[in-house]
């Protein structure tokens, strides 16, 4: 499992680390893992042109000892430093001593342009608002430029502990990070401008706190929430879903979100909609009623919404079980927030970006550059378990269930997954493992995972339907679990 920690405790483990260690031994141990990372990048050393854009902090300091490490190796380090009244003295007088150079911001476009690479130490984890001007400018020659761009902890104008970007940013290829993962590092916007992600061990992990801000879920963690039949198990005992789900104007959101549950490892699953002909035609062992939720038979949870179109009456049903149950698509419109708040059982809302900002009240926009905070005020307003859906899907436990947990993050998907219906099946996938005994958390997260991977399994690179998705979830399961 990867963690990610907020700038706060991070500063706060970097300092009682720092008390127990000679003076600038953290600086050395980063710039030693930087200078390692760039001559893996570089391929060769000895001549090459490596430019250190140098800001005023910390940050700009393992940049200055990074290079001079790279330039006893034989390469030409040029720093441009973007505050030379407030240049790190330590790592300066270190990279001239190694033969490296330095310039102004006025000087900065020449070297740039011939660069074999670029390491961005301008601003660190405390930075906020984008890039100033002084910065932006050299940050636009790199981006115009073909030469790799190596960001020293996180890249610079990307907000730490939210993942927004808020103005100009460097675009990395690399981000080498230092301690522990910064949430930027695994959210969007920021995470696409980091580039691949390499984590150096500083020794600041016995000073790190138990429970971190964020946590990215792996095949192995995954593989120990996935629900596996024992001898004595029978259908009943393995879970039934319920899916209320579908309209005579779509159909195919019924069959879909079935086709998620059929392979999510509940035992049955029961249908209850208008869609009952397309669902049997389809999946012949899918129980099938006409009698609405409260009247279909018992279940072990509920997914309702998907297609359903404007009838309350099958949301305000099942919102009336006491049972799990997931709210998707017209579900999460028609449910009364009221309603949500006085379950006592566990609910899961699965927004995309638009529905959660209607939910919210702001626009879309706000959401997609905001993700943390909108996973995080959706689950305190509605008392439940959050699944944000996008590029990065993040899934916020209810906050009032156990003290505040750790957001998760999931990064299997791919942009094939943005296709119609394909949401349809990550609920029925969801509710199944629901049914099958999971915690709303557990069971978003793991969905959520296996529902990326069965998307890169179904397209491999071309276009799938959502269909190939849902036919692709027990190779994701398997590849998991082996």
């Amino acid at each position: 499992m990867r963690t990610a920690y907020s700038v706060e405790t991070v500063r706060s483990a970097e300092r009682a680390l720092m008390e127990r260690l000679p003076d600038g031994t953290l600086m050395q141990r980063a710039a030693a893992g930087l200078a390692a990372a760039c001559a893996r990048l570089l391929g060769k050393v000895y001549g090459a042109r490596v430019i250190l854009l140098v800001g005023s902090g910390d940050n700009g300091g393992d940049a200055l000892y990074a290079g001079a490490r790279l330039a006893a190796r034989g390469a030409g380090v040029t720093a441009v430093l973007l505050a030379p009244d407030r240049t790190h003295p330590g790592g300066l007088a270190a990279l001239r001593r190694a033969g490296g150079t330095t310039t102004g911001p006025d000087g900065a476009e020449p070297p740039l342009r011939r660069a074999d690479l670029v390491v961005d130490g301008i601003v660190g984890i405390g930075g906020r608002g984008g890039l100033r001007p002084e910065a932006a400018r050299p940050a636009r020659i790199v981006a115009e430029g073909d030469a790799p761009v190596v960001a020293v902890d996180l890249p610079s104008g990307v907000e730490a502990d939210t993942g927004e970007v808020r103005g100009p940013a460097v675009r990395a290829d690399l981000t080498v990070t230092f301690g522990t993962h910064k949430p930027a590092l695994l959210i969007d916007p920021a995470r696409e401008y980091a580039g691949s992600v390499r984590l150096v061990d500083i020794g600041l992990g016995p000073e790190l706190p138990d429970v971190p801000e964020l946590e990215a879920l792996q095949h192995a963690d995954v593989a120990a929430l996935l629900p596996a039949p024992e001898a004595e198990s029978d259908k009943y005992r393995r879970g039934v879903v319920g899916i209320a789900a579908g309209s005579a104007r779509y159909p195919g959101a019924a069959v879909l979100a079935v086709a998620g549950a059929l392979r999510g490892g509940a035992g049955a699953v029961r249908y209850v909609g208008a869609a009952g002909d397309a669902v049997v035609a389809r999946f012949p062992e899918t129980l099938v009623s006409d009698r609405g939720p409260a009247k279909a038979g018992r279940v072990q949870a509920w997914v309702v919404g998907p297609g359903a179109g404007d009838d309350a009456g099958p949301v305000a049903e099942v919102l009336a079980a006491d049972v799990p149950v997931l709210l998707d698509a017209d579900g999460l419109r028609l449910a009364d927030r009221d309603a949500v708040r006085a379950r006592t059982a566990p609910t899961l809302l699965t927004p995309h970006a638009g529905e959660a900002a209607a939910l919210l009240g702001v626009s879309r926009e706000e959401v997609e550059g905001a993700r943390l905070t909108a996973v995080r005020e959706l689950a305190a307003r509605y008392g439940a378990t959050v699944l944000l859906k996008g590029s990065t899907t993040l899934v916020a436990g209810d906050p009032g269930e156990g003290g505040v947990l750790p957001v998760r993050v999931n990064a299997t998907g791919t942009p094939w997954l943005a296709t119609a219906g394909s949401g349809d099946v990550l609920s029925g996938l969801a509710g199944s493992l629901l049914a099958a005994g999971l915690s709303a958390r557990d069971a978003g997260s793991a969905a959520a995972y296996l529902h990326g991977l069965a998307g890169r399994l179904a397209a491999e690179g071309a276009p799938a339907g959502a269909h190939d998705v849902a036919g692709a979830i027990p190779r994701a399961w398997r590849s998991v679990r082996e």
